[in-house]
């Protein structure tokens, strides 16, 4: 016996269609009726298998809730047992058990102009920039970030954006040669932790700043402070861009990117990377960033050539202008690479720094025997401190920045059982590791670096003190060597200090903080010495009329060394720590022992909810 069910309006509305008439067979899923309400229309589906038996509306009918539609007559099911239905497919196939393939269905034409819309800014897109790019031997800005991120991991902000031209050039042309309007930026990670990335594009524009991408700029700090993101930014580029037609204003001061970007300072670890040109606001940002890394084809500066000869100071080629050579031994540079993947590599391990305070795993280190000879037993002869730097960490684990700067004084990124650390040492090969004014501002930016961040300090301490004489002073070294009493002041990140060799006057008290009881642990190597000053001009200023008195030179020179053995006995580390002006004399082998337990004792950081520095300098 055949049965009916009534199909009713789910809503109140008005028909629009009727998509059935009286006979004809339905199935679960097919539209019999649309019902349009509040603007939307409605499909109203079968919901059975049948025969429509009924059509009790027409288009343009008012219905409520509940009100019939249509009715059908349901189908009879099939009785079990039939004879199978026979047809052409390979009998093969049938026995495996498998379905012949199907097309895969075209996309609906709002998804595919979505996709081709996508796909216009990519790489494959755009050969002939690509290829450009490749000649040059430099990699596109979509080949650094999937360097850099994770596989699989990005999400880009703004991908559809073109220039802000459409009053000189058609939309279709913008689309082909403006794809982000030259700014590929995002959210991805960076073994495994979220990472935010930015990079000017080179192949649009000459990687300039325009109205719409100094807007996604705007976008991405804005994101990056909320979530707390680390960042590396790929700087290329040649500055603002005239020519823009749609943005309003008149000079584009206004624009908050500049500001955003120097706010994120000291809250979020922020790496700006060059390759090729980098001037005006692209060098802005580039020199706002915590660590700068640049190819050694990189030309840096606040101006590029069509700045300088149209302020009138002359005509200059790029190359002319900030050369690595420059930019690396002034100290604008950080870390100097021979190109992009490399600087890829060096972005990512910097950031592993700056991963949190626990141990990674897979650390190893050199027998620390081999400290024990590093610093000669004659206390006149050089040596390589960066020796001792690389000895003391994990190995593999030092990052050294701003080396072709200041001399003088080596900072470093390092780890110790994997634990990540900040090294400060004297260098004695240039100046016997006297501090002169760019000695003390290298180490004490670095210090503020670190101590934003969480990660500890050791200072290793081989210093006759800071530099005296009036050329030094012309540096204005009275303030710039002060900077490490207020910033050692200052810190609150664990730090201890390790006397290699000298440790005299205000030279060394900076290199503990400000005093040989400020750090955690301060002790010495056997080959320590410690005083007021120099032992030589110690003994020269206290001894003078003593030394005047001997008439013979010779004897007066031999009066002068046993003047300064005595001295040298008085002031050797053993001595001092008799008086407890250190914690101990130790063996060189037994530094990781005191680091580690500095690590472990010290207790995590506090969550951060905001900065704990206002900034860390530029400088």
């Amino acid at each position: 016996m055949a049965t009916t069910t009534q199909i009713a309006s789910p809503l109140v509305g008005t028909v629009v269609r009727v998509d059935c008439s009286v006979g004809a067979p339905v199935e679960p899923g097919t539209t019999v009726v649309v019902v349009e309400s509040m603007k939307m229309e409605h499909a109203v589906e079968a919901g059975v298998a049948g025969t429509v038996a009924e059509v009790r509306v027409a288009a343009g009918d008012a219905v409520q809730a509940g009100d019939v539609l249509v009715v059908v007559d349901v189908a009879e099911p099939a009785a079990a047992g039939g004879t199978a239905p026979t047809g052409g497919g390979s009998p093969a196939a049938e026995t495996a058990g498998t379905a012949p393939a199907r097309p895969e269905p075209a996309l609906r034409p709002d998804l595919a102009e979505v996709v081709a819309r996508h796909a216009a800014g990519l790489d494959a897109a755009r050969p002939e920039a690509v290829a450009r790019r490749h000649r040059r031997g430099m990699r596109t800005a979509r080949e650094n970030i999937a360097d850099l991120l994770d596989p699989g991991s990005f999400v880009e902000y703004g991908p559809l954006v073109i220039a802000a031209r459409r009053r000189r050039r058609p939309v279709e042309e913008l689309i082909a040669r403006t794809p982000a309007d030259g700014l590929v930026a995002g959210i991805g990670t960076v073994d495994g932790r979220p990472t935010a990335v930015l990079s000017y594009d080179y192949t649009v524009l000459a990687g300039t700043q325009g109205y719409q991408n100094h807007r996604k700029k705007d976008r991405l700090f804005d994101v990056i402070e909320r979530q707390r993101l680390p960042v590396v930014f790929f700087a290329e580029g040649g500055g603002g861009r005239p020519g823009d037609t749609d943005a309003p204003g008149v000079s584009g001061l206004d624009t908050v990117a500049f500001h955003l970007w120097g706010r994120l300072s000291g809250l979020v670890p922020r790496v700006g990377i060059a390759a090729g040109r980098c001037f005006a606001g692209n060098a802005a940002i580039l020199g706002s960033s915590d660590v700068v890394i640049a190819t050694r084809d990189a030309n840096i500066g606040m101006g590029g050539p069509a700045m300088i000869e149209g302020g009138g100071l002359g005509v200059y080629a790029p190359e002319d202008i900030g050369p690595i050579e420059v930019q690396s031994a002034n100290g604008v540079v950080d870390v100097v690479v021979e190109d992009e993947a490399e600087a890829v590599a060096v972005a990512r391990r910097y950031l592993s720094y700056f991963a949190g305070p626990e141990p990674q795993p897979g650390w190893s280190c050199a027998d620390q025997a081999v400290l024990r000879d590093l610093v000669p037993e004659d206390r006149r002869r050089a040596y390589d401190v960066r020796a001792v730097v690389e000895a003391l960490a994990d190995t593999g684990s030092v990052l050294e920045l701003r080396a072709g700067f200041a001399p003088g004084m080596v900072t470093a990124l390092a780890k110790v059982e994997g634990r990540p650390i900040g090294i400060v040492a004297n260098n004695p090969a240039h100046l016997a590791g006297a501090i002169d004014a760019d000695a003390a501002d290298k180490a004490a930016r670095f210090m503020q670096l670190c101590d934003a961040f969480d990660v500890p300090l050791l200072f290793l301490c081989d210093t006759p003190g800071i530099m005296v004489g009036p050329e030094a002073e012309e540096a204005a070294l009275v303030r710039h060597a002060c900077r490490l009493f207020v910033t050692g002041a200052s810190l609150t990140v664990p730090y201890g200090t390790i006397v290699l060799r000298k440790g005299y006057g205000l030279g060394a008290q900076a290199m503990a903080g400000g005093s040989f009881k400020a750090p955690l642990f301060c002790v010495a190597w056997p080959t320590g010495e410690v005083g007021g000053m120099g032992l030589e001009g110690a003994v020269r200023l206290g001894y003078r009329r003593e030394l005047e008195a001997v008439e013979d030179p010779e004897e007066r020179e031999r009066t002068f060394q046993r003047m300064v053995e005595a001295a040298y006995e008085h002031g050797k580390a053993l001595s001092a720590a008799s008086h407890f002006e250190v914690d101990d004399v130790i063996d060189p082998a037994d530094s990781r022992r005191w680091i580690t337990a500095m690590l472990a004792a010290a207790p995590p950081p506090p969550p951060r909810t905001g900065k704990k520095r206002p900034l860390v300098d530029t400088w």
